[in-house]
């Protein structure tokens, strides 16, 4: 049954009987099924998906979901580091008492969705698109809530992408403790003092944190600029870049729009003025690939 539970998500569009099917026709040719041995039916394998659950395919999955790519696959690396992302999208599953119960409605009243939805977070490798790590909640779990547990399981040369929606400073502190670097999309509604301007353009800021007296940001902006270490529960120096992106979707006459699309991204820094990361348009390159790849999946 757990071969047959990774079959099913080879062959998503298929019904339990044929994914039975290619099942055991793979099977029989590894030497690995009974030419005497029946198929079973729906129901019996409805009845055996129950009897396994989902414990062994969550230990499988934490036992063989790794980085793939190698050293020569295209946009899996920024310099030594492998570049990852961290993104959450949502899942409709059977409209069940107990999904009902589990993982409940998006929306309300009109806009309430047809389907119960499960909620994913999950980390992916950008090159191989290869998923190494996942949180799964209900339709109304915050995405940041999801993502806090999967922090610890980052890598130090890794460079992990994420979209804006997943900064806050404890968050941003807690995913870098293990030494992963940062490339994070920020609001701009999140204040981005310039440090100090670097020669390829970017530069650096001071992001604080929440809730930390108004009164104390001009002082720690100054030890900032004058090359001080600050306390990273208050605050910590970051590299920024800002950069656009011509908006290559076609308008009503099909002809290509000439707005531009704006971001802002920041990633953790040297102490002091200077820095040994790659140049801006590399990582805007980068942040612009990451982007592109959520959007289209």
């Amino acid at each position: 049954m757990v071969y047959f539970a990774m079959a099913m998500a080879l062959f998503a569009d298929d019904d339990y009987a044929e994914v039975m099917v290619r099942l055991s026709g793979a099977l029989a040719s590894w030497g690995c099924w009974d030419e005497e041995w029946a198929l079973p039916t729906t129901g019996g394998i409805t009845q055996a998906r129950a009897r396994l659950g989902s414990e062994p395919m969550a230990e499988i999955f934490g036992q063989v979901a790794v980085p793939v790519a190698e050293s020569l696959t295209r946009g899996a690396w920024l310099g030594s580091w492998r570049l990852m992302a961290i993104d959450g999208f949502d899942w409709d599953v059977p409209d069940t008492a107990e999904n009902v119960a589990e993982f409940g409605y998006s929306g309300s009243g009109a806009t309430r969705s047809p389907f119960p939805k499960a909620r994913l977070v999950t980390i992916s490798e950008c090159g191989s698109h290869a998923v190494v790590s996942a949180r799964i909640g209900g339709a109304n779990t915050a995405e940041q809530k999801l993502a806090r547990p999967l922090y610890a399981e980052l890598d130090p040369d890794w460079l992990l992408i994420a979209d804006r929606n997943f900064y806050g400073f404890t968050d941003w502190n807690q995913a870098r403790v293990n030494g992963c670097e940062l490339l994070w999309r920020m609001s701009k509604s999140v204040p981005l003092p310039v440090v100090a301007e670097l020669a390829d353009g970017s530069f650096l800021s001071v992001v604080f944190r929440r809730g930390i007296w108004h009164g104390a940001r001009p002082r720690l902006l100054e030890a900032a600029r004058g090359g001080e270490d600050l306390d990273p529960a208050d605050a910590v120096v970051v590299r920024v870049v800002e950069y656009s992106v011509p908006n290559r979707a076609p308008d009503h006459g099909g002809n290509n729009a000439h707005a531009n699309n704006s971001y802002r991204v920041k990633t953790p820094t040297d102490t002091g003025t200077h820095h040994t990361g790659p140049p801006a348009i590399h990582i805007a390159s980068a942040a612009t690939r990451n982007h592109t790849l959520i959007n289209s999946s």
